[in-house]
């Protein structure tokens, strides 16, 4: 059973689509574990909260949320509880993705919950200020996504290396252990090796895997590339 994230690390965001979703995430999800398992590649999963539960069951590979708020257990509608997603399979959480942001105080009250909860944390960052700034709260995992980028097909480490070694170096000079990611327009094996050369530890990818026409060739790419 491979449940927690080891480096070099694929983390797969299903976001919405619905390429993702239902029977499809599960489907997804068991094309990425045969890869993980063949290749011997961590691989990370983190689908909609709703497939969660019949996604942790269908794979042994990490699953992760999409989002947790600050909140403990009582009167919050609406809101995402921690222990639910734990209790659902969940090993740890995105936060503060660009599509889901958080103030700084925020992402420190949900990285404090995730670690008494003893779950990952994988905090997402726009740019080297903010990567900085969040990595004084020690999280376990830095993602660094320029929001312009994500979805467009243009990797960060191409159009924005800078982006990348600048967060690292500031980053660094906080918090050596955390574990570093790239992400935003991940999209070949070619931007996975780009990443790697410039200090990431992985990367956090969605459309260019969940929306590709064959998913699991795309990613077979991907792991193959961090093994080069």
């Amino acid at each position: 059973m491979i449940k927690k994230l080891q480096t070099p690390i694929i983390i797969i965001n299903f976001k919405t689509y619905l390429e993702a979703t239902g029977k499809r995430a599960v489907e997804l999800a068991r094309k990425a574990e045969k890869i993980s398992l063949g290749l011997g590649v961590s691989v990370g999963l983190a689908p909609q909260f709703t497939d969660i539960a019949s996604v942790a069951k269908a794979v042994s590979i990490p699953v992760l949320a999409q989002h947790v708020d600050s909140i403990q257990p009582g009167s919050h509608t609406g809101y995402i509880l921690v222990d639910a997603v734990k209790k659902a399979g969940a090993i740890g959480t995105l936060i503060n993705h660009s599509e889901r942001q958080l103030k700084l105080p925020e992402i420190d009250a949900v990285i404090r919950i995730t670690r008494k909860k003893s779950l990952v944390s994988v905090v997402c960052t726009s740019n080297p200020k903010i990567g900085a700034a969040v990595a004084s709260l020690m999280p376990d995992v830095i993602a660094i996504e320029p929001p312009q980028l994500i979805g467009t097909g243009i990797p960060v480490s191409k159009a924005q290396p800078e982006v990348i070694t600048n967060t690292i170096d500031l980053v660094r000079r906080i918090n050596e252990k955390v574990v570093l990611l790239c992400g935003a327009g991940i999209s070949s094996g070619e931007d996975v090796m780009a990443a790697l050369r410039l200090g990431a530890q992985g990367v956090l990818v969605a459309s260019g895997i969940v929306k590709a026409r064959d998913p699991s060739r795309v990613l077979r790419e991907f792991a193959e590339s961090t093994k080069i």
